[in-house]
């Protein structure tokens, strides 16, 4: 199967690089608004067709599949091209700046039949079924709270410092926060609590959220664009903890009973974590499926909605908005 990419950055590098590497599908067509940019990059990998416009490889009905690798801001509006030219899509996450776009777009994908679900790779990777099955043996005893952090020094990248981009932590890391905090403990939210600090530009450089849930659990969050924080997910038993080991791209879990056993479990083998989502995407999309069972649009929809709630309480509006 096809796979081509809207955006020559460094994220599609990876997702490159990862395609060629892997064998998973043939790296097919490279889309910028460049088209010396797109001929640079189509060179690196190989890569036959090279576009200097998205509506042009948007039309290439020999693409099975487009990663959409753009700024947050763009999201809706490239994934709406493809759509509307029938090519699949997978969308880097944040899947789009705001709830209302993410509704407009799985709606449009869904009367056009076409498959579309979001790029956000900690849904897809294995460590994420192994950290299910732990949590359903009950090894840790009865839980009562999570953390999780994430934070890289990103502060010289105008995607994450400009409102324009759809930029901040919570967009860009932060959302992988509630996420291991929605794979661990679901979506019955009684309370939230948060803060935030703005940059200069009006978007928030790190955040700290409290979720409180119906059954008594709670999970404390933190994101920050200028610091690199520990990463680390750990989930409170009252017979031990799991320590998710990075939580944006797993590197080991470890079982640490009360009793000081630590049981491992290491990750497998794999060329950058970025495959498992291509993965599930082509076979989705050969079952003519319409979203991926790692990630299905609800959840996509819930998470883009707490992300709306808390950027109101924080006073952040996009100007696009």
């Amino acid at each position: 199967m096809n796979i081509g990419i809207i955006g020559a950055g460094t994220i599609a590098h990876k997702m490159a690089e990862t395609v060629t590497k892997s064998g998973i599908a043939n790296m097919y067509a490279i889309a910028s608004r460049s088209i010396d940019k797109a001929r640079e990059f189509a060179a690196i990998y190989n890569i036959p067709k090279a576009y200097g416009s998205y509506e042009e490889i948007a039309a290439d009905s020999d693409i099975d599949l487009i990663y959409i690798a753009t700024p947050h801001s763009r999201h809706y509006e490239d994934c709406m091209l493809c759509i509307e030219n029938g090519r699949n899509v997978l969308c880097e996450k944040a899947f789009t700046a705001n709830a209302i776009q993410a509704k407009k777009l799985l709606e449009f994908a869904k009367e056009k039949n076409v498959f579309i679900t979001e790029a956000i790779w900690t849904r897809y990777i294995p460590m994420r079924f192994v950290l299910d099955e732990i949590l359903e043996s009950g090894i840790i005893g009865e839980i009562s709270s999570l953390t999780a952090n994430l934070g890289y020094d990103l502060s010289m990248l105008d995607r994450l410092q400009l409102p324009e981009l759809a930029g901040g932590a919570l967009l860009d890391l932060g959302v992988y926060t509630l996420n291991f905090a929605v794979m661990a403990f679901g979506k019955d939210i009684a309370q939230i609590k948060s803060t935030c600090t703005l940059n200069k530009h009006g978007v928030d450089m790190n955040n700290s959220i409290i979720i409180k849930y119906k059954d008594g659990k709670t999970a404390l969050l933190h994101s920050n664009f200028n610091a690199k924080t520990d990463r680390m997910g750990i989930i409170y038993g009252s017979k031990g903890r799991i320590e998710f080991k990075n939580i944006n791209n797993c590197e080991g879990i470890k079982v640490i009973l009360n009793n000081d056993e630590v049981i491992d479990y290491p990750v497998p083998p794999q060329v950058s974590g970025y495959e498992y989502e291509v993965i599930s995407s082509l076979k989705a999309i050969k079952e003519n499926r319409l979203e991926c069972d790692e990630m299905p649009h609800s959840e996509t929809i819930f998470i883009m909605e707490l992300m709306d709630s808390l950027r109101k309480e924080w006073g952040i509006k996009y100007p696009f908005e």
